[in-house]
């Protein structure tokens, strides 16, 4: 009987495991798949669907940036020991194994020709092995000395090249079946340093690479290690045409030469390539490395399994990138991104080390963000004046470069012309007016700046001679990403001057020439005071996405542009908060009490004043009283007039005979001439429209009743709430902040327009004597006093 249940063998495989791997790949969700809608075409080979994409690419140079890795046509997956093994070394990791299969399947359903270099023979025929040591010795035992001796037996050290022959069949029948859940054959195949260095034996294993990848099949290539030499010392990795098949990391990037593969993904177990070695106090990530910067790192010991450490990998990965293959060395243990991480470096996405020749012409954005860092504390070190100064500064080189800064947003509005629509073309229109009210503004600012940084908000003694305050500070490093708004570039650098914050900014690219020669100008005025680093332009092919991961240099993120754009950010940021506001859904409420007058000019100016601002009027919520009145007449007669679309909420509707389009949904935003109409019966029935379809950007009350006018303004839940006002006016400028880096409707720290007090934190300074916690005690000789101290009043000129 115990024989029977430790025999295993590719039988007990098939039995034990199989439904295991079916179960694991049915259990995905459906959406994880290659859907129909992606299939470009189907031909057949042997009854063998095939499904391609239009994908081609001339291979001799590798890829230049991580965004252009989404041609790649031709993949190779190296998987490491660490990532395919246990934790004990005794197994394979199943559903490791089973996410990453799915992610070759979904690439290889792409059109893709995948080709997977994997370990796990060794770690797979050590646990067959062990329980064949484990029968043989419980049998001999039970039979001389009785069951109880069974807890004292000891496993053998096993040797690999037996482990990797009882292991090969067992691994790659489990290949075979992952893969047969996505309708994709597998083929193995076994190499050693001969088969390409006999050229014979590589023409061979050439043409029968090429002859699976044209049948759709995927190759699954592992060194031969039941009759492998030793390991020796790495004495090559020198030229092009000189590499030993060592270890899978070499063979890897030999098979990726040898086949002219556009990309290498080599997966271990630490995210990419460090500088030092990973877990030491001042290891960095290196985003990008380029051949020539090996002595820059310092390697550290090899991993726990396998016979490569990231020094092998590294050499390998450079002999790739030298015979034209783009490598990318990433994390495939990590159980958050071990499920996506192929997908996302075939994606372009920023993981793991990229490997490139081309160096860049400035900074990475990583410098980028170091120098503003330290650019933005030697910000936050000058006095008030001198920060006062730069903004002033910048103030006179908007007027006195306009006709530099028109040209630049010229090219940018002609570059534009149609590609864009008009609400967003508005956006990115400069003109003098414009730059004469962001001088004003920026003046107004440096106003403001006098007392903002390390004012005093309070003063407490603790003890005798203990005296705390608590003071402003800088936030530290901003990210402010915009689209089509070049105007938004000085009005935020002049507010994270005045609160000595770094800045990064990441601008749309229909303004790039504008964002340009503004980023410049704020640059020299930065100048005299000798901290022109403190604010970077982001001008590499940083995805947005990628920018939003970088939660060790960037302290608050404050998106400006679409609702889309800010949703996007908003679910892309990990660990570091987002400012903003999704949608501006803004509501003006008619009561029954309005002025006529008063309700047309107001509706007259939220909605027409500048339609595409997220402070414009999208929901008009007239009280059901006013239909068929002069009032009500008056402002449709002006909203046609102007040349408003008319959407008609589903009551207002039911009013007339024959309606405009009806609303498809109560809660969008047009950002364009068009508005939605919706009848209510009291101004409770209006503020809960405004709480179930409103974003909590801007609400108004249009009444003559002051009583119901209160009530409107305390009752509503939103960042702004106005009587007898336009929406236009929740603004930084308008309400004397100088400029606003955006509108949050968010209820931490910033709420509304957020100027210069909404980029600011605070810090605790405590002034003692020698002071303990011991002397506080019951038995202590001090007291605590908690007395509020006087604080220095707030210069408000």
């Amino acid at each position: 009987m115990l024989s029977q249940v430790y025999r295993s063998g590719f039988q007990a495989f098939r039995q034990h495991l199989l439904p295991w791997v079916q179960s694991t790949a049915l259990s995905r969700s459906p959406t994880d798949r290659v859907q129909p809608s992606a299939i470009r075409h189907v031909r057949s080979w042997s009854n063998i669907p095939f499904i391609t994409v239009p994908l081609s690419r001339t291979h001799g140079k590798s890829f230049a940036h991580r965004s252009e890795l989404k041609h790649a046509k031709r993949i190779v997956v190296k998987l490491g020991s660490a990532v395919v093994t246990r934790g004990d070394e005794c197994g394979l990791a199943l559903g490791r194994l089973a996410s990453i299969v799915e992610q070759v399947s979904v690439l290889q359903n792409q059109g893709r020709e995948m080709m997977l270099v994997t370990s796990g023979a060794v770690a797979f025929g050590k646990q067959r092995l062990r329980h064949e040591i484990l029968l043989s010795q419980s049998v001999r035992q039970a039979l001389h000395s009785g069951q109880n001796q069974l807890k004292e037996m000891a496993i053998p050290v096993l040797e690999a090249r037996a482990c990797a022959a009882a292991g090969q069949s067992g691994l790659m029948a489990l290949y075979e079946a992952m893969f047969t859940q996505y309708s994709i054959c597998a083929a193995q195949i076994l190499v050693t340093n001969l088969d390409f260095h006999d050229e014979q034996k590589r023409r061979n294993l050439n043409g029968t690479l090429h002859e699976l990848l044209r049948m759709n099949i995927v190759p699954i290539v592992n060194t031969n290690d039941a009759v492998v030499p030793p390991a020796e010392p790495n004495s090559d990795l020198q030229g092009v045409n000189v590499i030993s098949v060592k270890d899978n990391d070499s063979l890897a990037a030999r098979l990726a030469v040898e086949m002219k593969t556009d990309l290498l993904i080599v997966l271990s177990d630490v995210e990419g390539l460090f500088d030092s070695p990973p877990g030491s106090d001042d290891a960095k990530l290196i985003d990008i490395f380029y051949p020539g910067d090996q002595q820059s790192v310092t390697f550290g010991t090899k991993s726990r399994v396998g016979m490569g450490g990231m020094e092998a990998k590294v050499k390998a990965a450079l002999w790739a990138l030298q015979g034209g293959t783009s490598v990318v060395i990433a994390n495939g243990t990590h159980p958050k991104v071990s499920g996506h991480v192929i997908t996302d470096i075939v994606e372009g996405k920023k993981v793991g080390t990229f490997f490139s020749e081309v160096k860049p012409a400035g900074p990475t954005v990583e410098q980028q963000g170091e120098m503003a860092r330290a650019g933005g504390r030697m910000l936050a070190t000058l006095e008030p004046e001198q920060r006062a100064e730069i903004i002033h500064h910048l103030a006179d080189l908007l007027t006195d470069q306009r006709d530099e800064i028109l040209l630049a947003n010229k090219k940018d509005l002609e570059e534009a012309e149609g590609r864009l629509a008009a609400p967003l073309l508005k956006r990115l229109s400069l003109s003098t007016s414009k730059l004469n009210s962001l001088a004003i503004g920026l003046r107004q600012i440096a106003a403001s700046s006098q007392d903002s940084v390390g004012r005093v908000l309070r003063r407490t003694r603790i003890a005798k001679n203990l005296e705390l305050e608590q003071v402003t500070v800088p936030i530290g490093v901003l990210l402010v990403i915009f689209e089509s708004r070049p105007d938004c570039l000085p009005q935020v650098a002049a507010l994270a001057i005045a609160s000595g914050n770094g800045l990064l900014l990441k601008g749309g690219k229909e303004a790039t020439h504008s964002n340009r020669i503004l980023h410049l100008l704020a640059q020299e005025a930065l100048s005299i005071h000798g901290v022109k680093e403190a604010i970077q332009l982001v001008n590499t092919r940083e995805e947005v996405e990628d920018l939003c991961r970088l939660d060790k240099m960037i302290d608050l993120i404050i998106p400006r542009g679409s609702s889309q754009l800010v949703r996007d950010i908003q679910k892309a940021a990990k660990g570091i908060p987002v400012m903003g506001h999704s949608e501006g859904i803004c509501h003006m409420y008619v009561d029954s009490e309005a002025s006529v007058d008063k309700a047309t000019r107001l509706v007259r100016d939220s909605k027409c004043e500048y339609p595409a601002a997220c402070n414009a009027l999208e929901t008009l919520l007239i009280h059901r009283d006013l239909l068929r009145t002069p009032l009500f007449d008056q402002i449709i007669d002006m909203l046609r007039v102007e040349q408003v679309k008319i959407h008609a909420g589903p009551k207002f509707a039911s009013y007339l005979t024959f309606s405009p389009s009806e609303v498809k949904s109560l809660r969008t935003e047009y950002g364009d001439l068009e508005l939605c109409i919706e009848v209510v019966d009291s101004v409770q029935e209006a503020i809960d429209h405004i709480h179930k379809y409103g974003s909590s950007h801007t609400d108004v009350i249009v009444t003559e009743n002051e009583k119901t006018a209160e009530f409107f303004l305390q009752h509503v839940d939103s960042a702004c709430v106005f009587w007898n006002a336009s929406t236009r006016f929740s603004d930084g400028y308008r309400f004397g902040l100088g400029a606003e880096v955006g509108i949050s409707t968010s209820r931490i720290h910033a709420r509304g327009p957020v100027g210069l007090e909404g980029l600011l934190t605070t810090k605790w300074l405590l002034r003692g004597q020698d002071h303990v916690v011991s002397d506080f005690s019951e038995h202590g000789s001090l007291k605590y006093l908690h007395e509020n101290l006087p604080v220095p009043q707030r210069n408000t000129n």
